[in-house]
C-alpha cells in the first residue's frame, strides 16, 4: 500500500466489497503491485485530477497505474462494479436492489442534443 495516508485511499471495508468485483490477475508472473494500490492511485488521479505522470512516488509507477486504468476501462470493468455497488448499498438502505425510477435532467439532454462544438454554451464575459 502506498507509503502515505490519501485521503482518496479506499478503507478496509471499502476494500472489501471492491476486491471481488475486479478480475484476477492475469496468468504469468505474480503481480509486482497489489490491486488495491493500483486502485488507491487511479482513484487519487481521478479525485485530484492531476496528470499520470505526476503520481506521487509512493504509488507504483504511473505508466502501470495508467496501464490497470486503461484495460479495466477498455474491458468495461467499472460499469459491473457500479452496478453491484449500487446494489449493495440499495440493500444496505433496506431498499429495493434495482431502482424503479430515474430522473433526467432536461437541460443536459437538451444540451447534448446539439452535439459536437454547438452543444457548448459560450462563456460570458
Amino acid at each position: 500500500m502506498a507509503k502515505a495516508g490519501y485521503a482518496t485511499d479506499l478503507t478496509d471495508a471499502q476494500w472489501t466489497q471492491l476486491a471481488p468485483l475486479l478480475p484476477p490477475p492475469g496468468v504469468g508472473p505474480p503481480p509486482r503491485h497489489e490491486q488495491r494500490v493500483i486502485v488507491n492511485a487511479i482513484l487519487y488521479v481521478l479525485r485530484t485530477g492531476c496528470q499520470w505522470r505526476m503520481l506521487p512516488h509512493d504509488f507504483p509507477p504511473w505508466s502501470t497505474v495508467y496501464h490497470h486504468f486503461r484495460k479495466w476501462r477498455d474491458e468495461d470493468v467499472w460499469e459491473p462494479v457500479q452496478q453491484a455497488l449500487r446494489r449493495q448499498e440499495r440493500q444496505r438502505r433496506d431498499r429495493d436492489p434495482e431502482p424503479s425510477a430515474a430522473i433526467i435532467d432536461s437541460q443536459s439532454v437538451k444540451t447534448t442534443e446539439k452535439g459536437g462544438r454547438g452543444a457548448m454554451t459560450a462563456a460570458r464575459r
